[in-house]
């Protein structure tokens, strides 16, 4: 079975995320932008795991499909003829660890997946006596990330242990800030129990790929979504048996037959990529920032050391120097995106939102409309600049001023279009 999976959210209880982040609604949206497989996020919050308990059924193969479902107060959910009984959910978490390892403080995310509620149980009491997981969807814990890899190994082997968004430069396993230069140096002895790894926003297949070091390891592709409307903006594309076992199997063989490929932000567009100084309007590429020794040349403070930067330090390759056995991956961009550029208006104004469900009412999904559907079908629809904008997408026609200190990266798939515009005007009034 050909499915799309995105197996990393969080739930209305993390902080910073959306309070429309819950299952009724995420079963909505997941149909919309064309997932079959969504992440639960927050298993380890007593609250949000009272509530997956309470909507989730088991189907039999390690995944969940909500029991019945609620009505949504979005005038635009309620007009669309969907059912969400084809959504399924896999049991995911995760958890921030902050502790001091080798002389440094670290800060790393890691994602877990889990097939059943017993795991789920097992993990959480474990954690309960190590932090406060009531705090938040996300739990801090000072416990150093190898030593919660044997609780899991040790208790829930079945248990899928992912780090997160590996490069961005506070919270991760490679990261600038406070990671580590190889997985081992974190995980130790446990590191044969890690067999995937995160590429996260700001980085892509190709640029983890210049590292050997990774060649072994699976490279998994989500969300993150904060907002129901971000899910799907990254995933992962699956044709092998719907099942839990099947999923673990696909990722772990990297076997392109089984793991079709990963859907991307165009990386430049993730908020760490490159470089800088947000608060001094610094944008600068790797090359740069080692030109002014890391440092900011308006504050004078370090420089926020983006993906790029990180990814060059630690690579023993060069771009297209790869293996053989690698999953492909496709850049795609948000549909709501490319129609906001097409009739140059904000993302979330009304009027984008009214285009971006026509052309859901149309064509069924988002991933179908990004990724299979005919150009000449897509052109059916006005505006015609909206699948000007998807065929410019696939072919990787677009121009990015790249990302920085916490601030997306600026996408464009029309400026050449307006710089053809204002050269004709010129020349009529000349």
């Amino acid at each position: 079975m050909k499915y799309v999976a995105d197996l990393h959210i969080h739930s209305k209880f993390s902080r910073a995320t959306s309070r429309e982040m819950v299952l009724d609604t995420l079963a909505y949206w997941a149909k919309i932008k064309g997932i079959q497989l969504l992440a639960t996020g927050d298993f380890t919050h007593p609250e949000w795991l009272f509530l997956l308990k309470q909507k989730l059924q088991p189907t039999g193969n390690g995944f969940f499909r909500l029991k019945n479902i609620v009505p949504s107060e979005n005038g635009y959910l309620e007009s669309l003829p969907l059912s969400t009984q084809d959504v399924s959910f896999i049991l995911s978490t995760e958890i921030s660890f902050i502790y001091s390892k080798n002389g440094k403080v670290r800060k790393i995310h890691i994602l877990l997946l889990a097939p059943d509620f017993e795991s789920v149980e097992k993990i959480n009491q474990k954690l309960s006596g190590l932090g406060n997981l009531r705090s938040d969807g996300r739990p801090i814990l000072g416990l150093d990330a190898k030593a919660f890899v044997k609780i899991v190994a040790d208790h829930c082997p079945q248990c899928v242990v992912i780090p997160s968004h590996i490069w961005t430069p506070w919270f991760s396993l490679f990261g600038a800030n406070s990671g580590f230069d190889t997985i081992e140096e974190c995980f130790e002895e446990m590191t044969p129990f890690i067999f995937a790894l995160e590429t996260g926003l700001s980085s892509d297949p190709a640029m983890n790929w210049k590292l050997s070091s990774l060649d072994k390891y699976s490279l998994v592709s989500n969300s993150d979504a904060h907002s129901p409307s971000k899910l799907g903006r990254e995933a992962n594309v699956f044709d092998t048996e719907f099942s839990y076992s099947g999923l673990v199997d696909a990722i772990k063989t990297k076997d392109s037959d089984k793991f079709l490929y990963t859907v991307e932000f165009f990386p430049e567009e993730g908020k760490y990529h490159y470089d800088g100084h947000r608060k001094c309007d610094i944008l600068f590429s790797p090359r740069e920032s080692l030109q002014h020794n890391n440092i900011c040349p308006v504050c004078g403070k370090r420089l926020t050391i983006g993906v790029m930067h990180r990814v060059n330090e630690l690579a023993d390759r060069e771009q297209g120097e790869y293996i053989s056995l690698r999953v492909p991956y496709k850049n795609l961009i948000p549909l709501n995106e490319i129609i906001a550029q097409a009739i140059e208006k904000t993302t979330e104004c009304k009027s984008v939102w009214d285009i971006y469900f026509r052309f859901i009412h149309e064509f069924e999904n988002e991933q179908n409309i990004l990724t299979e559907l005919e150009l000449s079908e897509l052109m059916r629809l006005t505006p015609e600049r909206v699948g000007i904008g998807v065929e410019r997408m696939r072919k990787g026609d677009v121009k990015i001023v790249p990302g920085h200190d916490g601030c997306f990266g600026q996408i464009s798939l029309f400026a050449d279009d307006r710089h053809e515009e204002e050269t004709q005007g010129q020349l009529k009034l000349f």
